[in-house]
């Protein structure tokens, strides 16, 4: 389970997957908060950060809409953390096809298509 201090550090394939990254300050920045305040919203899963394989604490840009967290990212979260899933594995998940959406699950969510997202999520558990 990814605990408060931790930041789990992922592995090349899933970095690429991603694409654009964001720092703890450049997301500050773009929500209008301070860091603490960032790293907050990572303590209570409502954001995701982590370590990439240069060393580096990231963002996905893509979880960001604007000045905002991407609308039902907190939730969709929430749901893979209790389906047992790690930080990495919840990352990959979010960033994988699935052509019943179709598309990625952060893209269904950047979408605001997250009811959908949810019910595939709670499926993993079963």
């Amino acid at each position: 389970m990814w605990h408060i201090g931790d930041v789990t550090q992922i592995d090349v394939a899933t970095d690429e997957l991603v694409g654009e990254w964001l720092s703890v300050p450049e997301v500050a920045e773009r929500l209008e908060i301070s860091s603490s305040r960032v790293k907050q919203l990572f303590r209570d899963h409502k954001l995701l950060a982590v370590t990439r394989p240069d060393g580096a604490r990231g963002v996905p840009a893509v979880f960001l809409d604007g000045g905002q967290v991407v609308k039902g990212l907190s939730g969709t979260l929430t749901v893979l953390y209790d389906c047992g899933f790690e930080a990495e594995e919840a990352l990959r998940w979010l960033f994988t096809a699935d052509e019943t959406l179709p598309g990625t699950p952060i893209d269904a969510l950047y979408a605001h298509r997250g009811t959908e997202v949810n019910r595939r999520a709670q499926a993993l558990a079963f």
